[in-house]
């Protein structure tokens, strides 16, 4: 099966040519090579998918027919992101000011890097 569509099958993208276009971007590797969108994915393959700054590792373990429902993804894909990749996310959400509203203020400035200093403790907290 080709990797755009595998990718579209099990819900990691909303359509086929979305997943063209990350694949062609040089966004999604298998087993450590780009892929572009034409290349086989088979089983126990470990795809390399760059979403959103974060890059997800997932595991092949079976090919779909066609595109599952979501609550059946998890019997063709297995996703072993690592946890360090996960906590990208968190700082991610930070909703600070609106995009065009000049700007911030010092009291917002420190207010965010108290925020950003108070993930980063927790993240290499729980590293150690």
């Amino acid at each position: 099966m080709r990797v755009d569509k595998f990718l579209w099958c099990v819900r990691y993208f909303k359509t086929r040519s979305l997943a063209t276009k990350a694949c062609a971007g040089g966004h999604v590797k298998i087993n450590g090579l780009e892929a572009k969108p034409s290349r086989h994915v088979f089983i126990n393959d470990e795809i390399n998918l760059k979403r959103k700054q974060i890059t997800h590792t997932l595991k092949v373990v079976d090919l779909p027919k066609s595109r599952q429902g979501a609550k059946w993804v998890g019997l063709y894909v297995v996703d072993i992101t690592p946890d360090h990749e996960l906590k990208k996310n968190e700082l991610l959400k930070y909703e600070g000011r609106k995009k065009g509203a000049g700007r911030p203020t010092k009291k917002e400035r420190r207010d965010l890097e108290d925020w950003y200093e108070e993930k980063l403790d927790d993240w290499f907290e729980e590293d150690d």
